[in-house]
């Protein structure tokens, strides 16, 4: 069943969940015409697909893709995985002492392909946030004929001097929170209120609503710990992404706390012909007022394709 976006003709899809191997079950939502140019959008770190904003999902099926966001397992209303991870073993992962992460960003890049195969898809241009950045260069290396082109946004390699994070957010990141909504609320204004961009501030109440949204959609700090331990885990993909050859395009604010530039420059530098775009003001968030840059950004990287490339089926 589907449903039409307010003032506009783009055909939004209830939100659906995709039954994948394993036991992994995913919850997805689709923007525009499937006959579009399939575009699979990959949250970050602790973040439901609503992250992915509505308008810019419908920008972009405007611009002629059929956008498909999703939760990662983990998130939202996808499904939840077992085994604890304590503080104790992220350190040892930080600094370098062999862990065994509950699963890894390929287990991720599965997911995503699964979600594809569910689909009926078989490539798709890919663009991903932060960690879905990370899943989106593991899937463009894991299964390259399957990723059109590559838009990797404030995100980085893996690669441990790159893309480090400011040490002035540690305090407030690993700080304890209560169960209740508004603890959650009160944490996670705190947080985006340091992490967010600083040229592009947010409209009065946009953080609490997103907050409220997030929390009603389901949180689970243990998966959050599971997914930042299949984050500090990751293999330097440095080398590796020398390899890609899918069009691409790195996408990284100037005032990004979380993921610094660094981590945008090294990516770019490593994938061969890839085009680094660097926004003065942005932090680590999607503000609406680059809601266009970024949908222009992710047409134009589409469209540098190969006429062999765009023969591919959908």
């Amino acid at each position: 069943m589907s449903a039409s976006a307010d003032e506009t003709n783009v055909v939004v899809s209830e939100e659906l969940f995709a039954p994948l191997p394993g036991g992994v079950e995913l919850c997805y939502q689709t923007f525009g015409d499937p006959d579009g140019d399939p575009l699979l959008l990959v949250m970050g770190l602790g973040g439901p697909m609503t992250w992915w904003d509505t308008e810019l999902c419908t920008l972009l099926a405007e611009r002629g893709f059929f956008a498909i966001r999703f939760d990662n397992r983990d998130t939202g209303r996808s499904s939840r995985f077992p085994g604890r991870v304590r503080k104790a073993d992220l350190v040892r992962a930080f600094v370098g002492r062999p862990t065994a992460p509950p699963y890894s960003l390929r287990d991720l890049a599965g997911d995503a392909f699964g979600l594809l195969d569910h689909l009926g898809i078989s490539s798709a241009h890919v663009a991903g946030v932060s960690m879905g950045g990370m899943i989106a260069q593991t899937m463009a290396l894991a299964e390259p004929e399957r990723v059109r082109s590559l838009t990797s946004i404030m995100s980085t390699t893996g690669q441990r001097t790159a893309g480090w994070q400011s040490p002035v957010l540690l305090p407030t990141l690993i700080s304890g929170r209560g169960p209740s909504r508004d603890d959650y609320l009160e944490g996670a204004l705190r947080v985006w209120g340091l992490i967010g961009s600083p040229g592009y501030p947010p409209a009065e109440g946009k953080l609490a609503s997103r907050a409220g949204e997030t929390f009603d959609r389901g949180v689970s700090r243990s998966g959050v710990m599971r997914q930042m331990m299949a984050v500090i885990t990751q293999p330097n993909r440095t080398s590796d992404l020398a390899r890609i050859t899918a069009p691409t395009t790195v996408i990284h604010g100037l005032q990004d706390r979380m993921v610094h530039v660094s981590g945008g420059r090294a990516t770019a530098a490593a994938i061969p012909g890839a085009e680094l775009l660097l926004i003065d003001g942005m932090g680590h968030d999607l503000p609406a007022a680059l809601f266009e840059t970024f949908a222009g950004a992710i047409r134009r990287t589409a469209d540098r394709i190969t006429p062999k490339s765009a023969e591919q089926p959908g």
